[in-house]
């Protein structure tokens, strides 16, 4: 048996952008009965694969499931070109949470993020890539930061290291 629906988010992220006329609730009760045939109304009777369906239809609708299938292959390709292993979506996951590339897991990019991230990546390809450092794996990030000409590696503000005082 199908496991339950747990989240109708899917559903009304791409429900709450459609163009309405009249009541959202004859809105949403006409689509949840076009793609049960007629068994329901009510979203949370449908089954997942249903359910699954409608809410690809809704975001091919709105141009957000190829959309986001586009960026997202850009996006990798990018991180692919910089060193990133992108067959392996912890180190997709673990670049990405970086702060000063977007904070969160892949997967939860929406596509106007994924825009920005495409363009941060190529900012970072047209500077040189990725620093590396002796001894580091090529798949983590190494932010280098340069302070009065000299390069201070892994630093925060000041050039100091964490934990050390000025001398």
């Amino acid at each position: 048996m199908a496991r339950p629906i747990a989240n109708y988010h899917r559903f009304y992220a791409s429900f709450n952008k459609l163009p309405k006329h009249g009541d959202d609730e004859e809105a949403k009760a006409a689509i949840v009965s076009q793609y049960t045939n007629g068994r329901t109304t009510h979203l949370h009777e449908m089954r997942a694969q249903e359910y699954k369906e409608c809410c690809k239809a809704l975001e091919n609708m709105l141009g957000y499931g190829d959309q986001r299938k586009h960026w997202r292959s850009i996006c990798l390709h990018l991180m692919q070109e910089l060193g990133v292993d992108t067959k392996d979506w912890n180190r997709i996951n673990e670049f990405c949470r970086h702060p000063r590339i977007m904070g969160k897991d892949f997967a939860l990019i929406a596509v106007p993020e994924l825009e920005q991230l495409s363009v941060k990546l190529r900012a970072i390809k047209r500077k040189g890539g990725l620093k590396q450092q002796e001894g580091i794996n090529i798949n983590h990030i190494n932010l280098m930061f340069i302070e009065n000409e000299t390069e201070q590696t892994g630093t925060g503000a000041g050039g100091y290291k964490a934990g050390q005082l000025p001398s």
